[in-house]
């Protein structure tokens, strides 16, 4: 409720009706942002850190961004400083092209940069995906010998929901494979993490 946001919800847009917003990014989600929130903003302002958006944005989002004209793209700028007591204010963002630093009012800001999982270190671990996120449950490979059980796993019983290819390794929130990346999705696995827990500790195969 601060005016700093990391998704876009029908939520989000009546709160921003007629204002002047911001949104950081220039990959897919930050378009498919910015083309929904034209609708319901005054404007909005996609702060683009890349030289161009056909870098990381489909073709088919950057025709919709050009063709709606309270779309604005500022390209090589970032925000390097937010302002505002108990909401946002304004933002304080440099334009790479003129080396321009400038403060702009501002009481929405959106974040749209991808998410990084950090899970290096359970490299040999667990079965991480080709962007590090971990695999649990239903979602875990096959081993291609059985065609049931994933690969390595030692029980005679298939993975928990939430359970990694390690027994009794649990994921739950951002980092798990085809997570929804919402605080409240987050702290709902989080929750139906510890049951499992206390059924694989109550269990005899271990």
């Amino acid at each position: 409720g601060a005016g700093v946001y990391y998704g876009g919800t029908v939520a989000e847009a009546f709160f921003c009706r007629g204002e002047d917003i911001y949104i950081v990014g220039g990959a897919n989600s930050a378009g498919q942002a910015a083309v929904y929130f034209s609708r319901y903003a005054r404007t909005v302002t996609m702060l683009v850190r890349g030289e161009s958006l056909s870098e990381n944005m489909s073709r088919y989002l950057i025709d919709q961004i050009e063709a709606t004209k309270n779309i604005k793209v500022r390209l090589r700028t970032t925000v390097v400083e937010v302002h505002g007591r108990e909401h946002l204010e304004s933002l304080t963002i440099i334009d790479a092209a003129k080396n321009e630093k400038e403060t702009v009012s501002a009481t929405s800001l959106f974040i749209f940069i991808g998410a990084l999982p950090h899970t290096e270190w359970l490299e040999s671990v667990v079965q991480r995906d080709a962007h590090g996120f971990i695999f649990s449950g239903p979602d875990l490979p096959r081993d291609e010998s059985n065609g049931h059980f994933p690969k390595g796993w030692a029980l005679d019983r298939d993975p928990f929901w939430l359970e990694s290819s390690q027994p009794g390794v649990f994921v739950a929130g951002d980092v798990r494979h085809g997570s929804v990346k919402r605080v409240a999705a987050g702290v709902g696995e989080g929750a139906t993490a510890v049951q499992f827990i206390h059924q694989y500790l109550g269990s005899e195969e271990r």
